[in-house]
């Protein structure tokens, strides 16, 4: 009898319940991991001082005080969980569900696993989408593709471009269209010259020689075959079925105003499929990097002496 072999999660990626609960035991871990990765040791720009202090946890507090004059700086300011009266280790944990699963994870499973209600648990979910867009450029050779997602409560079909590199990344963008004037623009912004690329024999496609980027294109013919020596879309193709899949299984349905946040998640995870760090580590990082200025700091820091 032959054993079937199953994949496995490399101890590098791993990031359990208990690693988690460990952590992250209560809202005060929670608060002063944001604060640690904002202003390591609590060192931070005074606006009153104009100096950096040394800041301190106020008790009862979402706020830390600065040494010298008692000025309260406030970690959660300009990030995802600004001004949200859910509990700061909620958020935490409903990222670590977004970031330990492939296909994606309902509103209706946060809601029973945090006991939120479920608008809460839709837009926390809305929330950490955002930190999940990538803006990135690609090296070849890669493959591109359109696909075609059933748009909510319309019977018109949203059309999706994507690029992958084979073995690596991949970009997913929603457009009004697959003509040459909307998918050219995209391939010249993050495709560098001279790169291999692999298509169908879609007629948008046939510019890619042309467009001054020196681009080399080879094309598979479908109605012939799915492999052409070395031209395919094999890999985009397995990118679009785990997205429709995930959409289709855990989802349903996904209103067009929102599918491009959706793609976010589903290239988030794919990206980083291959990172020897933990995916909830990566994703928690940014809920301080990627943040708003604080409109009061940067009042005051812009008054005049």
């Amino acid at each position: 009898m032959v054993m079937r072999s199953y994949q496995t999660v490399p101890k590098q990626q791993k990031y359990t319940a208990k690693q988690f609960d460990m952590e992250f035991p209560s809202e005060d871990a929670c608060l002063e991991y944001v604060m640690q990765r904002r202003w390591p040791n609590g060192l931070a720009l005074c606006v009153r001082c104009k100096a950096e202090r040394k800041h301190y946890r106020v008790t009862g507090r979402t706020a830390y005080a600065c040494m010298g004059c008692g000025n309260h700086i406030f970690p959660l300011a300009g990030t995802i969980f600004h001004k949200s009266s859910t509990p700061l280790r909620t958020w935490f944990y409903v990222i670590r569900l977004m970031t330990s699963t492939r296909v994606g994870v309902s509103a209706k499973h946060i809601q029973r696993e945090t006991g939120v209600t479920y608008k809460c648990a839709w837009r926390m979910m809305k929330q950490v989408r955002l930190l999940m867009a990538d803006r990135i450029g690609l090296q070849g050779p890669v493959e591109m593709d359109e696909a075609y997602f059933d748009a909510r409560k319309t019977d018109a079909k949203a059309t999706v471009f994507g690029i992958v590199e084979r073995g690596g990344r991949v970009i997913a963008r929603v457009v009004p269209d697959a003509k040459q004037s909307t998918i050219l623009p995209i391939v010249g912004e993050v495709l560098p010259p001279k790169t291999m690329i692999y298509t169908d024999d879609h007629a948008t496609y046939d510019g890619l020689r042309w467009m001054g980027q020196s681009h080399k294109h080879a094309v598979v013919n479908h109605s012939k075959g799915y492999v052409d020596g070395y031209a395919h879309t094999n890999t985009v193709d397995g990118f679009w079925s785990l997205v429709k899949r995930g959409i289709k299984g855990v989802y349903y349905q996904v209103g067009m105003e929102y599918l491009q946040s959706y793609l976010n998640e589903y290239t988030f995870r794919y990206n980083r499929r291959k990172v020897m760090y933990p995916m909830f580590r990566l994703l928690a990082e940014r809920t301080t990097t990627q943040v708003c200025p604080c409109a009061r700091e940067a009042k005051l820091l812009a008054k005049p002496e």
